[in-house]
């Protein structure tokens, strides 16, 4: 009996991770290696889109997929949201080694992220165009656009349904499943892309359902592997049902996420709204460059990831001497990572941009936004793994109210006061940096002068 035991929870430490023994810097580096490597992978085939869309297609269908990038980062903030507070409450449960309700949490859930899903799949097929024409997108590229949108959206089922899959095993730490999920879903957006853009010659339409395949193939994949899984986390069929009292909790963990997910892509629709005022060339320059701007910001909120997963793990168990080292360790991190990344895009500017077009106009959009962003992304990566690490103990409100006061309510007061008396798009430019470095600093303060971390101030537990 004591060695069948033995035996099982040796097979289920094959497929977890728990970071409450052990190198910190270890444990958070090789936590985040999967994280930075599926975010880019992520990346990659959002940007080969853009690539091949912008040279086989055209600067104004390149336009096109570039104005539903702020409409898609709302339809799925709040399955990103959700995911975020299932992984916090996992992740503390698994700490605890809390059997009876890691399997509630989980099946709660999956429930839903399927609910939510398919909700957000009619809406985005109802409302996109009407949401497009009042973001004054130009005529020209209008139509393609919502077609982008609308067929995007019947895969949005399937992408909070990764997602949720994805916050599941990232809070066993296990990240590295995701990767190889999303390094199947790259390629095979890749495949078809070229399938559907270059040889059937599709445009928007091929490079939208490129991109709903892939996300199925990632779905698909993240959740055979949860069906068989010998571990606490393991997904059963018949067991998917919302729970009431572990529903609440994951709400209420994960709804301010979401909001504040959904109220920030809501002001990035405001500004996406004023880049279109510049016409199609400025629109093509900085869908161009929102697509680079990914390959730094993404791996940050991965650093921010790793450490929501490494205080829930340590927060559970009780080990605050170690969450509080944990905390430093990662924003070290985080800040070589975009100091590094920024000087790289800075010093290959126009090589980079060319890979998306030839349009000399297009490209100069793009190189200016990098001008603006790239010396900064380091303050933008410690405000988020200020936030993660104050989300891993369940208190996610407090960062969503500092996140939408400096990246929602800052930049609307910008846009309606400011933003006239700029007669370029520098004045757009120059907002990013600005909400960034006041968001860091209003979240520093939080961190360190709040009673967050049970009960006490941060250098006083």
């Amino acid at each position: 009996m004591e060695n069948d035991k033995k035996l099982q929870e040796n097979k289920e430490n094959k497929h977890m991770t728990l970071m409450t023994e052990g190198s910190i810097f270890k444990n958070l580096l090789f936590f985040s290696i999967p994280l930075i490597l599926g975010n880019l992978l992520q990346q990659t085939y959002n940007a080969v889109d853009s690539i091949i869309v912008g040279n086989c297609v055209g600067s104004n269908a390149l336009a096109a997929v570039g104005a539903g990038t702020s409409l898609i980062n709302l339809l799925i903030a709040f399955g990103q949201g959700a995911a975020v507070g299932a992984g916090v409450i996992i992740a503390q449960y698994l700490g605890a080694r809390d059997s009876k309700n890691i399997e509630k949490a989980v099946h709660t859930s999956v429930a839903i992220a399927f609910a939510l899903g398919a909700a957000l799949t009619v809406l985005g097929m109802l409302f996109t165009r009407k949401l497009l024409i009042m973001m004054n997108t130009p005529a020209e590229v209008l139509d393609d656009a919502a077609k982008y949108l609308q067929i995007f959206s019947l895969g949005l089922v399937f992408n909070v349904l990764y997602n949720m899959a994805a916050g599941i095993l990232n809070s066993a730490g296990d990240s590295k499943r995701s990767l190889v999920y999303l390094a199947a879903a790259a390629v095979t957006n890749v495949v078809m892309d070229i399938l559907f853009i270059v040889v059937l010659k599709m445009g928007v339409v091929g490079a939208a359902l490129a991109t709903d395949i892939s996300q199925a193939v990632s779905c698909v994949l993240a959740f055979a592997f949860l069906m068989r899984v010998p571990a606490d986390y393991k997904v059963r069929l018949r067991s998917i049902r919302i729970e009431h009292t572990m529903m609440m909790r994951v709400v209420r963990i994960g709804l301010p996420t979401g909001i504040q997910n959904m109220v920030i892509s809501l002001s990035n629709i405001l500004l996406q709204s004023s880049v279109n005022g510049f016409g199609a060339a400025a629109m093509a320059g900085f869908c161009a460059y929102m697509k680079i701007d990914g390959f730094t910001v993404l791996p940050a909120l991965s650093f921010s990831m790793a450490v929501t997963t490494f205080v829930g793990q340590n927060y559970g168990a009780g080990r605050i001497d170690r969450l509080k080292k944990g905390v430093f360790v990662t924003i070290i991190m985080c800040a070589v990572y975009t100091f590094i990344s920024g000087i790289a895009l800075l010093i290959f500017d126009r090589q980079v941009m060319h890979l998306f077009s030839s349009d000399e106009s297009v490209v100069e959009y793009g190189i200016d936004a990098m001008k603006y962003f790239c010396p900064f992304y380091w303050i933008l990566g410690t405000m988020h793994a200020f936030a993660g690490a104050v989300r891993g103990t369940g208190h996610s409100m407090p960062p969503m109210i500092i996140l939408l006061v400096s990246m929602c309510l800052l930049r609307i007061v910008w846009i309606i006061f400011i933003l006239p008396y700029f007669e370029t798009i520098d004045g757009i430019f120059v907002l990013y940096p600005t909400t960034w470095g006041i968001g860091a600093v209003l979240m520093a303060a939080y961190f360190f002068k709040a009673c967050w971390l049970g009960g006490k101030r941060f250098l006083e537990a």
